[in-house]
């Protein structure tokens, strides 16, 4: 009998994650796709960092810097009753950082694409940055938000390396499905390894047909509108 826990915490996991990542993704893409500031390169490489480094590493570091026996876990745990190690917040927090640049660098590039004069326009009639954002720049970048809504979220369901280290693997709060997967796999349950698997298989590659769907204007075409 599979155990639907690991699956429930992964998705629970995923769609938290992608919320608070658009919050912050856009205001950070819109600001990477328009500063000229000199450390942008910085914020850029930062943001990337995710991409290349092992899990592992910034699970490590998240461990070390979490750690109550640390000073800022220390500070996080007298101060504001907080302990991420070993918690789903924990999770969370790991996963913001693990996916952040496939939220960002999506969201960036539809802001850079897009037209000045749909800004200055936006200015001349009056309306507040704040409006223009929202009521004409995002508008104008759907396809760019869907998919890095949907890249952070098919992304953060298959973290392994950061929520083991920082999670580790606690029965029906931090065991995620990845790392069921792993379990039933060392103790030679392929059964329940194999439904797993396929159950994540057949969600990802749903999500990622609809990226290229989106982005190829397939709908649209569908739709008799092309």
């Amino acid at each position: 009998m599979i155990d639907w826990n690991p699956l429930l915490i992964t998705f629970k996991l995923a769609s938290i994650t992608t919320i608070l990542l658009l919050v912050i993704s856009i205001p950070l893409a819109y600001w990477l796709a328009n500063t000229r500031s000199k450390i942008k390169p910085v914020a850029e490489t930062l943001v990337s960092m995710p991409l290349v480094l092992p899990p592992t590493v910034i699970g490590f570091y998240m461990l070390l810097a979490l750690s109550p026996s640390n000073a800022f876990g220390s500070w996080l745990d007298e101060w504001l009753g907080l302990r991420l190690v070993f918690s789903f917040e924990g999770l969370v927090l790991g996963s913001l950082i693990y996916s952040l640049p496939f939220m960002v660098h999506p969201i960036q590039a539809g802001f850079a694409n897009l037209s000045p004069s749909l800004k200055h326009a936006s200015y001349v009639m009056g309306k507040s940055k704040f409006l223009t954002l929202t009521k004409v720049l995002l508008p104008n970048m759907k396809p760019s938000l869907i998919t890095g809504i949907i890249l952070a979220f098919a992304h953060t369901i298959g973290e392994f390396g950061v929520v083991l280290m920082i999670g580790g693997n606690l029965s029906g709060k931090t065991r995620v499905a990845s790392i069921a997967i792993y379990d039933e796999v060392e103790s030679l349950n392929y059964g329940a390894a194999n439904t797993y698997s396929m159950i994540l298989f057949g969600i990802t590659f749903l999500i990622l047909m609809m990226v290229y769907l989106i982005n190829g204007g397939y709908f649209k075409k569908w739709n008799g509108n092309d």
